[in-house]
């Protein structure tokens, strides 16, 4: 068994959609990034690299290539995931948590899940998802920023 951790933070500017989990919310602001900024994805992608010890999202998709400008979080988290797999890891499970003062994520919840679970090829109920607030305190709870943490459990693959 392996545990990996993943954070991510990301400004949030006027104008949205908003992307988040693979999922385009409707919102007054989006976050900002050289990719597509979805920071529950950027979390994932980096716990899944980190519990497979195979660096991190920025080492195998720079901010500083062009061909990552505006890049989809949901392909990177595949390639992510498929080179987890090439190790000889399968998960078990994620547990995220995101942190954002709005929008309210109670209705989106489900989907995102479900856009996670498509993306990794898992059950939905192989993750977990919890949204927090910052209680108006600091750049998320002023609605200037998002976070996110994950972490996911790897095991070894057992071979047919």
């Amino acid at each position: 068994m392996r545990v990996g951790i993943g954070h991510d933070t990301h400004r949030l500017a006027a104008g949205g959609p908003l992307i988040l989990g693979g999922v385009t919310i409707p919102h007054t602001h989006h976050m900002v990034g050289h990719s597509d900024a979805d920071v529950l994805l950027h979390a994932v992608t980096d716990a899944l690299l980190g519990a497979a010890a195979l660096g991190d999202i920025g080492e195998l998709f720079p901010n500083t290539a062009e061909e990552n400008r505006d890049r989809d979080s949901a392909e990177m988290l595949q390639l992510a995931h498929d080179q987890v797999v090439a190790a000889g890891y399968r998960i078990v499970n994620l547990d995220c948590i995101v942190f954002t003062e709005q929008p309210k994520l109670k209705e989106h919840k489900l989907a995102i899940r479900s856009r996670m679970a498509e993306i990794l090829g898992l059950a939905v109920t192989a993750i977990g998802l919890k949204a927090k607030t910052g209680e108006d305190v600091g750049p998320i709870g002023r609605r200037e920023a998002m976070a996110a943490q994950c972490v996911v459990l790897l095991e070894e693959s057992i071979e047919p």
